[in-house]
């Protein structure tokens, strides 16, 4: 789909992006909503590609909790296994009498050697069953101090904990035509110092009948708040130095434009600095909309409540304009 509008030449490009130029060869966004990028590496082996421990680390909580529930119980059940493979009577003290419940006792008693617990009431008395609930024992350690280890990392890595709006609005400002979009912290009593952020934009353009990829940095109204308590509205004033000066919101949607977003900021609570990325494309953005006001004084007149609910909501304006200035 070719351009409506051709980007001014002398806009200089941003380089150190990370992403190359070749239309071609890309699909999709650039860079997810959760601030991941949206890249799948080919051509290596999974031994080299793949770090457990990373993983561990960034897995979703649900996840890290089913990984290590499901670990537990086949540790578990090889050693069960390796058990009632050597001999149930190489195990004193099993009461059962039928086969199932005899299985049932060797498996808690493999998951009571695990955890180094031990009631007691089932002892290993062969040569081969000390042996395998030695192993176990062992096993069962380093697992433990491993998993300590990686629910540390978790609990103590640092975050930003930063909420965005679901959408970027282009839209009349101060009787120009603005991009903007906001964040805020959604956590209590975690307030971010020194927070800047940068914003690139990438588009689709022409040069010489080649469909290319172009990057541009976005002058901003404000690129850094010394603290954070509260929302940011981040504005990107469309004036002739704009890389999207008279663009409509069809040459928006040819260019392919997609919105990158990075934020860097010192938190107090883990007195760590923190990242945060995140993007917006064509299909993410509202026209002819603003944000509503979101937050207010409470009815003391003492507080004020910042209202994370309403962090997406936008009215529209009447009557329609064009997408940007021009």
């Amino acid at each position: 789909m070719a351009l409506h509008k051709k980007v001014d030449p002398r806009l200089k490009t941003n380089n150190d992006t990370g992403f190359g130029s070749n239309a071609s060869n890309f699909g999709g966004r650039f860079i997810n909503k959760d601030g991941t990028f949206n890249l799948r590496r080919e051509g290596i082996s999974v031994i080299n590609k793949f770090s457990i421990y990373q993983r561990m680390l960034t897995m979703p909580r649900w996840k890290f909790i089913v990984v290590i529930l499901i670990f537990y119980v086949i540790i578990n059940v090889l050693f069960t296994l390796v058990y009632l493979f050597l001999g149930a009577d190489q195990l004193q003290g099993i009461a059962a009498t039928t086969e199932w419940a005899k299985l049932k006792d060797v498996f808690y008693f493999s998951t009571q050697t695990f955890t180094t617990l031990g009631y007691g009431r089932i002892n290993p008395t062969g040569d081969g069953a000390n042996i395998v609930s030695s192993l176990e024992a062992l096993t069962g350690f380093l697992s433990f101090a491993i998993a300590t280890g990686l629910i540390y990392g978790r609990f103590a890595k640092p975050k930003s904990y930063l909420a965005f709006s679901e959408h970027a609005l282009i839209s009349p400002y101060l009787g120009k035509t603005a991009l903007m979009f906001r964040f805020a912290t959604y956590k209590d009593n975690h307030t971010l110092t020194n927070v800047e952020i940068k914003v690139n934009i990438a588009m689709r353009v022409e040069e010489n009948g080649d469909a290319q990829y172009k990057f541009y940095d976005l002058a901003l109204e404000r690129y850094k708040v010394d603290s954070l308590p509260m929302n940011w509205t981040v504005v990107h004033a469309i004036t002739e130095g704009s890389p999207i000066y008279g663009f409509t919101k069809e040459d928006i949607i040819a260019s392919d434009l997609e919105i990158y977003v990075l934020i860097t900021a010192f938190d107090e609570v883990y007195s760590s600095p923190v990242l945060q990325r995140t993007s917006y494309t064509y299909q993410e953005m509202k026209f002819n909309a603003k944000f509503i006001p979101m937050y207010r004084e409470s009815e003391d007149g003492k507080t004020t409540i910042l209202e994370m609910h309403k962090l997406n909501e936008v009215i529209y304006l009447e009557p329609q304009t064009p997408a940007t200035s021009g």
